[in-house]
């Protein structure tokens, strides 16, 4: 029966680097408190005219590279964001041409910051099918043109980046994506999310001044969601896979919060240990977030064959869920 694994990762970060420091000189809030709340030092800001497309094409290559598979063989290519270039035609469809897989067909997911698991999980199921051999899963964000820079509860905590997981067909038993949990609760839509510039609020003079195209977010009602919701996802899945949190190698989480990390793991009865943080360097990065994690324990030599990783995640919608994979 056929499986998906992970032939490669990637990640790209721009260059520009906003510290905590750097934010004080801009809105009312300083530094100890972000890191008190959020365990955040500094964040990513794309450059003047670098698209997520332009993080996304980055990541995938890097990906492609370390897996050494030439973009020929790619046959789809999933882009999960909610800051694409443009609103149509799909970022997808612009990374297709940057990076050259003329032969794949392409599309994106918007589930926010769950993204790149939804992502995955889709691809997982095209190659399940045999439909597809090999599929590149990118999470993009460049939220910095998305923030309410004025607002110091919102603008501390995203950053800019992309992640990208090339996935391959194989036949070995007992190895890739065991599980999977993915969840919607469309009751939660308002708080969080971007509430102004589609067909329910279109663009408008009266929009731009109050800032409805910015990210707004209830960050208490988030947390308490959050913490109680992704390890009730994680415990699902591992169920599934027939396994229990002492069988977890590795957590992939995304990197929302540290504090919200924090009582996830908890309450999975996990050590903190087991989960790979770099939210102090990259902050909220969205469906970004996942990928990046991945690619930075993957590089630093941390997955080894066999191992069981966990994997969770939460965004706007509210989206969420948990997944388990066997490297």
């Amino acid at each position: 029966m056929l499986t998906s694994v992970i032939l490669g990762t990637g990640a790209y970060a721009p260059s520009k680097v906003l510290t905590n420091d750097d934010l004080e000189k801009m809105v009312a809030t300083n530094g100890p408190w972000i890191v008190s709340r959020t365990g955040i030092r500094e964040r990513r800001i794309a450059a003047d005219g670098e698209a997520t497309s332009d993080l996304a094409a980055e990541a995938a290559r890097r990906a492609m590279e370390l897996a050494g598979v030439d973009p020929a063989e790619i046959d789809l290519i999933i882009v999960c964001t909610v800051t694409g270039d443009t609103p149509t035609p799909s970022c997808a469809a612009y990374v297709q041409a940057k990076i050259g897989a003329t032969r794949a067909f392409a599309f994106d997911v918007s589930a926010a910051c769950a993204g790149s698991l939804y992502g995955l999980v889709i691809a997982d199921q095209f190659i399940r099918t045999g439909a597809v051999k090999r599929a590149l899963v990118i999470g993009a964000e460049t939220l910095s043109r998305v923030v309410d820079w004025t607002n110091r509860e919102t603008c501390v905590l995203f950053g800019d980046a992309a992640g990208a997981m090339l996935l391959g067909a194989s036949e070995e038993e007992g190895r890739g994506l065991l599980s999977s949990r993915l969840r919607t609760d469309g009751s939660m839509t308002e708080i969080l999310g971007i509430f102004g510039g589609g067909s329910r609020r279109p663009f408008s003079q009266e929009m731009l001044a109050d800032n409805t195209h910015k990210i707004k977010m209830r960050g208490r009602e988030v947390y308490k969601v959050a913490t109680r919701l992704l390890p009730e996802a994680v415990q699902d899945a591992l169920a599934q896979a027939g396994l229990n949190a002492e069988d977890v190698t590795h957590v992939i989480a995304h990197q929302a919060n540290l504090r919200i990390i924090e009582s996830a793991m908890e309450t999975l009865g996990i050590p903190l240990e087991k989960c790979w943080i770099n939210i102090d360097r990259y902050g909220n990065t969205s469906s970004a977030s996942m990928p990046i994690t991945l690619d930075e324990a993957n590089r630093a030599g941390k997955l080894k064959k066999g191992d069981v990783i966990a994997m969770m995640a939460i965004g706007a919608g509210m989206t969420w869920g948990g997944a388990v994979f066997r490297w």
